[in-house]
């Protein structure tokens, strides 16, 4: 049965290792002859959350960008990737940002699987354990039924390209082709 997969790629850098690995996840989820669709955050306009708490009641945010057309593309897909470099042991800020934003209509996101692919210059896999975990506070913490299917922790990709020749590369594709 095909499923509807939605990537979320905030990787700030076109190509960067953790935008190439959804290249391959969703090379993966094609061939299986899945409904994928890519957003790269870098080229969205999303503002901050500012905390006003006005969607609590109206779930709808007062500010207008980007941010509703890709909750919507959220809530109904079968299957949410997002995909991160590794900042400062923790997600970039540009999934955080969109996380954040998911406020208003966040409870409408269940019954989901998940996918995480994360990316990291450091060669400790360990590091990426506060990582997994801050999206996991999301995912798990505040969604109903969340689903987590696999997770890339990348290591040793730093610049740009480096990913290309690792066996990530490979794990994403077969990811994907599972979905």
């Amino acid at each position: 049965m095909s499923k509807k997969v939605f990537v979320i790629s905030a990787s700030p850098r076109k190509d960067g290792n953790s935008d190439t690995l959804c290249n391959e996840f969703v090379r993966g989820a094609q061939e299986s002859g899945n409904d994928v669709e890519k957003v790269r955050l870098s080229e969205k306009n999303i503002g901050y959350c500012k905390g006003c708490g006005v969607c609590n009641n109206t779930h709808k945010c007062v500010q207008k960008d980007d941010m509703a057309e890709l909750l919507d593309k959220m809530i109904k897909a079968d299957v949410i990737v997002f995909a991160t470099p590794v900042y400062f042991y923790t997600m970039d800020a540009q999934l955080k940002t969109f996380i954040d934003r998911s406020v208003p209509r966040y409870t409408e996101i269940s019954g989901k699987e998940f996918y995480y692919i994360t990316t990291a210059a450091e060669t400790d896999e360990k590091m990426f354990d506060k990582v997994i975990e801050s999206i996991r506070g999301f995912t798990v913490d505040c969604l109903d039924d969340a689903v987590e299917k696999g997770i890339i922790k990348a290591c040793g990709v730093w610049q740009k390209g480096e990913v290309n020749s690792t066996v990530y590369m490979n794990t994403a594709y077969e990811m994907g082709k599972n979905v």
